[in-house]
């Protein structure tokens, strides 16, 4: 007996089970039966069964000791080779160089306090692919240490990969909540997270497409404009660079600050100007709304500038959005006046002082910024209030306007260029989001040591310049817009983005250009961490030494594993 296919014309094959006899020349076939609806393995089973083999159950077969998450460390692992950051961090393998890139790794699949990561890292194969499955939460910090001591050497050898002669540089600060007493860079400052909390500043500098180059760690009250000396002096004294043009936000580059920038050849600057400075250029002539009756971008000169160019912008639809967020203010404020003045008047039996009356105005206006758009009359058990019509009007008559303020010729710089040069300073705030938030989990800062918290932060910079090639690289199956930088590069600096036909296709179908179901970040690594190492043993022979194999791969970790090849292979600088 044999198993036969026979060709169907358009319908699928009949599967057939037979016998043949020979009568002379002639062989004759005779159907035993119709295995048409047999599922293929089990037509194959009963074909190798028909052979004279020896079929036997999976479960006597060999048995899987131990199943481990692999997918996903194999895709980590891989990009941090391909951008050759282990020898980047150390030119020479060692222990600490191990913990360190372990620790990389897994601030990237499982963020979480140093001693959780001694456990985490042990439910994947990243521990047994770096050797670290014995390491303890004391080799974890000492690997932070051994980490902040080579700092300035990593990165001078970024800015060696990714600052380039005159090229634009991108710096910002933030902040983070932290958790404890007993850190000295712990203070209570402006707090970015929005958090009543001690916390913790720090500054990134970035190439121009947003990859992570250096951080700094300053203490929580540090305010914007001091970081920028320490970033200046680092571009010039410790990445040699002679020629390159910082952009900061118009909180980081002030007018003091720009003066010590002037003292600096070689160093250019972008920056933007504050409201009450545009305020002063419409007051004295230099810049007038009927500039942009043609055109939402000109240039514009100012002696209070000297030296300078002043790119003025008008965005019709950021004009219309502060105007509908100014009134909403205004009307929250007056609504909770009326509430105030309400309580007020029913105050009949033992009336409010104007100092009770006036604490509880200052709270309300104060709340959501409007004070200076009202006029409060305060009196004993009395509360009455206009709004101050010119003044808003006057702030009106600036909605939509921002004046982005340049060192740079227009020779090396065009109008266009200045702004987009600006508005890239988004690509920092992005990095910001990927740190602070549910990727990388730099907040709060629970470690205690100054050192430690250096090194912790650095060690997340670095986690996030592994991710950010890792984003470029999974473009067509993430929710990102692949033609999002290309299309920067042309459209209208000023206007506001218009999806391109990829992101919309994307938004609508939740595909991606190969078909596969699009993913975050996040979700994409939990796929891959499906793709398992299986530790296995021969069930015949428990004495039999075991051995691996990893699940079959699925399309789309295929998909996956063939985009990060796509990540540029980088030589030591």
């Amino acid at each position: 007996m044999y198993i036969d296919v026979v060709p169907n014309r358009s319908s699928r094959p009949a599967v057939l089970l037979r016998e043949a006899s020979r009568d002379g020349k002639k062989i004759l076939k005779r159907t035993l039966a119709n295995l048409s609806d047999w599922p293929a393995e089990q037509v194959e089973a009963l074909r190798r069964l028909l052979r004279g083999e020896r079929l036997v159950p999976v479960s006597e077969l060999f048995a899987i000791e131990r199943s481990l998450p692999h997918g996903h460390v194999q895709a980590v692992l891989g990009t941090i080779r391909r951008l050759s950051l282990e020898r980047l961090i150390g030119s020479v393998r060692c222990r600490e160089r191990d913990l360190v890139v372990a620790m990389i790794a897994e601030r990237i699949l499982h963020p979480d306090s140093k001693l959780a990561t001694t456990r985490t890292w042990r439910a994947s194969t990243l521990a047994e692919e770096l050797e670290v499955v014995d390491a303890d939460v004391d080799e974890v910090y000492a690997a932070l240490d051994w980490l902040l001591a080579r700092q300035r050497r990593v990165e001078k050898k970024l800015a060696a990969r990714h600052l380039t002669e005159g090229g634009v540089a991108l710096y910002d600060l933030s902040s983070s909540s932290y958790e404890g007493s007993h850190c000295s860079l712990a203070r209570w400052g402006h707090n970015r997270d929005g958090e009543k909390l001690p916390c913790i500043a720090y500054g990134v500098l970035a190439d121009r497409e947003g990859r992570p180059v250096a951080m700094d760690v300053f203490p929580g009250n540090t305010g914007d404009p001091r970081a920028v000396v320490a970033q200046v002096e680092r571009l010039q004294e410790e990445f040699g660079l002679r020629r390159v043009v910082l952009v900061g936000d118009r909180g980081l580059l002030t007018a003091t600050q720009v003066e010590v920038l002037r003292d600096h050849p070689g160093l250019g600057w972008i920056s933007a100007l504050r409201s009450h400075a545009i305020r002063d250029l419409v007051d004295s002539g230099a810049l007038q709304r009927s500039l942009f009756d043609e055109t939402n971008l000109a240039e514009i000169t100012s002696p209070e500038y000297p030296g300078e160019r002043l790119v003025a912008c008008f965005n019709p639809f950021l004009a219309e959005e502060r105007h509908r967020k100014r009134q909403e203010l205004l009307e929250a404020t007056e609504r909770e006046l009326r509430r105030l003045a309400g309580a007020v008047a029913r105050r009949t039996r033992k009336q409010m002082t104007a100092a009770e009356i006036g604490v509880k105005v200052g709270q309300v206006i104060n709340r959501h910024k409007m004070g200076k758009h009202f006029e409060v009359e305060i009196g004993a058990g009395a509360l009455s209030w206009r709004r101050r019509t010119t003044a808003i009007e006057a702030e009106a008559t600036l909605d939509g306007i921002y004046v982005v303020r340049t060192s740079e010729p227009a020779e090396t710089l065009g109008s266009g260029d200045v702004v987009r040069a600006y508005k890239s300073l988004a690509e920092v705030e992005l990095a910001f989001r990927c740190l602070k938030g549910i990727d990388l989990k730099v907040r709060p800062i629970f470690l205690r040591v100054e050192d430690h918290v250096r090194a912790h932060l650095f060690l997340c910079m670095l986690a996030y310049y592994v991710e950010w090639h890792m984003r470029q690289a999974w473009a067509p199956l993430l929710y990102e817009d692949e033609a999002r930088r290309l299309d920067r590069a042309r459209r209208d600096p000023v206007a506001p983005a218009i999806p391109t036909p990829t992101a919309r296709h994307k938004k609508s179908t939740h595909e991606g250009p190969d078909g596969f179901d699009l993913h975050s970040f996040r979700t994409l690594l939990h796929e891959l961490a499906t793709l398992c190492r299986n530790r296995c043993r021969l069930m015949s022979d428990p004495t039999s030494p075991t051995f691996e194999r990893l699940t079959d791969p699925t399309a789309l970790q295929t998909k996956a594993f063939g985009l990060l090849q796509a990540v540029p292979m980088t030589a030591q600088p």
